[in-house]
């Protein structure tokens, strides 16, 4: 395929589509049933023009109907005061009307039969237009309602993908969370402990604690213990001294060369 055809195919592609998205089917069913009714409109129009022709012919009809028995009268009216040749004009007059109406009269049937055409014509027509606006405004219903639901859907589709999203986000929030509360309280516990100093309070605040803590940990009895137990010592020691177990000063240093 060259290149050219190829672009063609392209461009009727392109186009053919654009149509697609442009289209809506609502307006294509509404200007179709805009034409029918025009069309039901001009069958109606040529119905009323052959009627009104028809109607035309037989009030001329009739006319010459009326003036042929005027004549007939006028004729006999004629031959009864003996007035031959008056009478011969009016009868002659009278066959001329006659005449006319006998022309005039396959025109009339012409008509009628044209009308009654019309007339069946119009009611088909018109049955398929009342069809045809019953089924328009079916689909219309239909496509409204599914256009209603596709957008729904759509949303719904962008609702979900969004909410996942969040979701996401919530869970690394929350494992965030999570960590900064392990991290706080382990900080705590080494704060607690004496492994991690306070560095947000001053130094001498942090000695006077430190000393209340030792206190309150018993650290300051332990010290008056060991003193009371040393003075303990240090009092018997004096008696432990003078009197040894072998009559000699306990603890007194040997001299050098005497034996015991």
């Amino acid at each position: 395929m060259s290149i050219a055809r190829r672009l063609a195919l392209l461009f009727r592609v392109k186009a053919n589509n654009a149509l697609d998205d442009a289209e809506d089917p609502r307006e294509v069913l509404d200007y179709s049933y805009q034409r029918q009714n025009e069309m039901l409109a001009k069958v109606r129009r040529g119905l009323a023009d052959v009627t009104t022709s028809r109607k035309r012919l037989e009030l001329q009809a009739a006319q010459l109907q009326q003036s042929a028995e005027r004549l007939q009268g006028q004729a006999a009216e004629a031959v009864r005061t003996g007035q031959d040749e008056l009478a011969r004009e009016a009868l002659t007059r009278r066959a001329a009307a006659l005449a006319q109406i006998r022309e005039l009269q396959p025109q009339r049937d012409a008509l009628k039969a044209e009308e009654d055409k019309l007339a069946v014509a119009q009611q088909r027509l018109q049955a398929k237009v009342e069809a045809f606006r019953t089924r328009k405004e079916t689909i219309k219903a239909t496509y409204t309602a599914a256009e209603a639901q596709t957008r729904i859907s759509e949303a719904v589709a962008g609702i979900s993908e969004e909410m996942g999203d969040v979701g996401l986000a919530m869970q690394r929030a929350e494992d965030r969370t999570e960590q900064m509360q392990a991290r706080a309280q382990a900080l705590n516990e080494l704060l607690i402990s004496g492994a991690l100093d306070d560095a947000s309070l001053p130094l001498g605040r942090r000695d006077d604690i430190q000393a209340a803590l030792d206190a309150a940990s018993g650290r300051g009895i332990d010290v008056d213990h060991e003193l009371a137990r040393l003075k303990a010592s240090a009092s018997t020691a004096p008696a432990a001294l003078e009197t040894g177990g072998d009559g000699s000063a306990a603890g007194a240093p040997e001299e050098p060369g005497r034996q015991s």
